[in-house]
């Protein structure tokens, strides 16, 4: 009887931690710094279009911007978030949307998810 409830239990929590891990339009989520010199999974322009478009060659505006997500695409076996700033403002003035690969950004730490 104890192994039963015990399976069962594992069972729940196994079902609940998928469930969270998977985004949802709303979800609210704070872009971070990239670990390297550029994002490699969320769809911002290369810094050399920053410059074409009369803005600094940096990221810094977008580094703790929360963001929401309004629309989740899946390819693939892969999921991809569409994300607008919270304020209704655009990235870096130009932008209104950026796609970032959802898993592979949280992984890397661009994307975090905000807590309520």
């Amino acid at each position: 009887m104890k192994k039963a409830i015990i399976t069962l239990v594992f069972i729940c929590i196994c079902v609940v931690s998928f469930a969270q891990s998977q985004p949802k339009v709303g979800d609210v989520l704070k872009v971070k710094a990239p670990s390297g010199q550029f994002y490699n999974h969320i769809d911002f322009p290369p810094l050399n279009i920053l410059v074409k478009r009369g803005k600094l060659a940096s990221y810094k505006p977008v580094i703790d911007t929360v963001v929401l997500v309004e629309d989740v695409i899946t390819k693939n076996d892969k999921t991809y978030v569409v994300l607008k700033m919270k304020d209704g403002s655009k990235f870096f003035g130009f932008q209104a949307t950026a796609e970032a690969n959802y898993h592979r950004a949280i992984d890397a730490g661009e994307l975090v998810v905000v807590t309520p």
